[in-house]
């Protein structure tokens, strides 16, 4: 036991490595409560203790007693199926990480996590590998998480809630069975690092574009054939995975069109034609009406869409190598006709567009992934 326990040192810290003992739990438990004995009152409390592949059924009961100034506890690759009581005793406890477990049952999180200490400390939570069919509501209440991980279990959605989670940084979610992208995810200001790989998502919010910190963003095998157009809002990215997804592979235009009312057609009259008003010439449901017009994106048309549009799917060059698709609105059929020009084909129309395009996203995109 002793040749399989290590205590290191350094810059103030200690660390307790317990790792692949093969001994009885009895035997684990009497161990850490040595450990603990020997560390009470100690200069150099111990911060970080490591107990992974040690085929732990249960969490030890020594962690309630004299772990009180632990601030990182792995308990991965255990027969793990419920996080009990004893984690709410680590108080300052930072990073969690329970990977590969048999976590994901009633009763798996310990009751009470949700108004424990750690909602303020838990920063790290790794439950990847585990056999989770939903994210715990208990989770979306530790306001403090800064990384998230939840790969490879069976989650089949994301929870609005996910938005309460303001401090996040780092959100996994690859490897589950979720179809739908939550819009509540793009309320979470710090979010850097976004993995959804390996999911049967078939579409992208756009008020995605509103996670403004996002750099990497991983959609890598999925079943998307298109990105909405504001995904080219995200001025920091540097990332996206798009691998493995059934993408359109050529120009593709969908020409389903309602007309528009007569209230919209109104409405464009006096945008277009930049009538002059004021608030006090039109009732409040009219001005507010006329404040939602969205500028068409062809920029030989200069017109305005309000509920009526047409939606066109259009390669957008990336870096010179990569044509992304992207999701365009268009106020009219008319928008997405060749230009009636003789020295322009449809195709050359296209590209053109595209290359227009190109020039605005190019230097903002440094990585497309899609082979």
């Amino acid at each position: 036991m002793e040749e399989a326990a290590a205590v290191v040192a350094a810059a103030g810290e200690a660390e307790l490595f317990l790792s692949r003992l093969s001994v009885p739990l009895e035997t684990l438990e009497t161990e850490l409560e040595a450990r603990a004995e020997e560390r009470r009152g100690a200069r150099d409390p111990l911060l970080r203790l490591l107990l992974p592949h040690n085929r732990l059924a249960s969490l030890p009961r020594a962690l309630g007693n004299g772990f009180q100034h632990l601030q990182l506890l792995d308990v991965s690759g255990n027969a793990l199926t419920a996080l009990g009581p004893e984690l709410l005793a680590l108080r300052g406890l930072r990073t969690l990480l329970a990977k590969n477990n048999r976590l994901g049952g009633p009763g798996s999180l310990p009751k009470g996590l949700a108004q424990s200490s750690l909602r303020r400390s838990l920063q790290v939570l790794n439950l990847s590998g585990n056999c989770f069919q939903e994210v715990p509501a208990s989770l979306l209440e530790l306001r403090a998480l800064q990384t998230l991980s939840l790969g490879g279990n069976q989650l089949q959605s994301i929870p609005a809630e996910i938005e309460n989670l303001r401090s996040l940084e780092c959100l996994y979610l690859g490897g589950n069975f979720i179809k739908e992208i939550p819009p509540e995810l793009a309320n979470l200001p710090s979010l850097n690092y976004l993995v959804l790989c390996d999911n049967k998502i078939q579409s992208v919010p756009p008020q995605l574009s509103q996670l403004h910190s996002l750099r990497s963003l991983s959609l890598h095998n999925n079943l998307l054939t298109y990105l909405p157009r504001e995904i080219l809002n995200l001025i920091h990215l540097e990332e996206l995975s798009l691998r493995g997804n059934p993408l359109v592979v050529r120009f593709v235009r969908d020409l389903t069109y309602d007309p528009p009312t007569l209230l919209e057609l109104a409405a464009r009259t006096i945008k277009t034609r930049n009538v002059s008003y004021t608030p006090y010439d039109l009732p409040e449901n009219l001005l507010k009406y006329l404040s939602l017009a969205s500028n068409c994106p062809n920029p030989k048309c200069g017109g305005v869409y309000f509920d009526c549009c047409v939606r066109q799917i259009k390669f957008v060059d990336f870096c010179g190598k990569y044509r992304l698709p992207l999701m365009h609105y268009l106020c009219s059929p008319e928008c997405s006709s060749p230009c009636s020009s003789a020295s322009y084909s449809s195709t050359s129309q296209s590209e053109s567009d595209s290359e227009d395009e190109a020039s605005v996203a190019a230097h903002r995109m440094q990585k497309v992934l899609l082979g």
